[in-house]
């Protein structure tokens, strides 16, 4: 449905950190389900030591959680893109509670992340779904929330010290 040029013009993530490469299912305001490709060239892998443990290559879960955030972003703009609206501010990946962890990912294997949309209250998304790799179930996300704030009133830094 959406391939990554797609994804690329909807999103502000680039490569290392674009965490998503594809939509398969949509339903506006409802759920969607999106892959990522795991790969041994990840940035996550660079720089360790030979030779390892299978058990070392595994995929760390904060860049799981961080790919099933991104399937959420796409979510909430693709829903207000289908409604003729726009989602204003900046994008926050405010928390991720419940979470359960089941199984590893490692390089070969293909996450599919179907995210559901439970709330949208003003410039807040609640979210949940879960993590697959193939018939396995690898996490639930019990609520994930997203936020849009303008740029105002985000801090401002300060630049190096």
């Amino acid at each position: 449905m959406l391939e990554l040029p797609d994804i690329m013009r909807i999103l502000p993530h680039r490569p290392p950190i674009l965490l998503v490469d594809r939509v398969l299912e949509f339903e506006a305001g409802v759920r969607l389900v999106a892959t990522k490709t795991i790969s041994a060239s990840e940035p996550c892998y660079t720089g360790l030591a030979d030779p390892l443990h299978a058990a070392d290559y595994a995929y760390p879960t904060s860049l799981l959680i961080e790919s099933f955030g991104q399937s959420g972003a796409l979510l909430w703009l693709c829903t207000a893109q289908a409604k003729g609206a726009t989602v204003d501010g900046t994008l926050i990946f405010a928390q991720a509670r419940d979470c359960t962890f089941t199984g590893r990912v490692y390089p070969g294997d293909v996450l599919r992340h179907e995210v559901r949309m439970d709330h949208l209250v003003g410039n807040n998304a609640f979210m949940t779904g879960e993590t697959w790799v193939g018939d396995r179930r690898i996490a639930t996300m019990g609520s994930v929330l997203a936020v849009a704030r303008d740029e105002a009133q985000l801090p401002q830094s300060r630049g190096p010290a």
